[in-house]
């Protein structure tokens, strides 16, 4: 049966917590993360059995699925769609570079009010 009562709290008291990430049920089956594309088709899968309820919920914060305050929160509009990392309808983040590299040099005429 439940070998983990560490994932079934993860299951029960955070996965409501977290935008766009559903539980689904399947009984004998050890836990995992399945994770989809846009269009539903399975990119990874990670078994959760062995992880304290810590562990998977920084996995989750860090495969980018929001975490709202509770589970009715609204969600900002920039994390509708997250996890997901690029969607063509949304331009990238800008963020600053921190590995000290500079910005990649604009073509001449691109801005030319600048």
């Amino acid at each position: 049966a439940d070998r983990s009562p560490q994932v079934k709290a993860f299951v029960t008291q955070d996965i409501p917590l977290y935008h766009n990430l559903e539980m689904k049920h399947l009984p004998g089956a050890d836990p995992e993360l399945v994770l989809l594309s846009h269009r539903y088709e399975e990119l990874e899968r990670i078994p959760l059995s062995d992880m304290t309820r810590e562990e998977i919920n920084r996995l989750v914060q860090e495969l980018g699925f929001y975490r709202k305050e509770t589970p009715d929160a609204p969600v900002p509009e920039e994390f509708q769609f997250s996890p997901a990392k690029s969607l063509p309808t949304l331009p990238p983040p800008q963020a600053p570079t921190t590995d000290g590299k500079t910005p990649p040099k604009r073509d001449k005429g691109e801005h030319p009010d600048l």
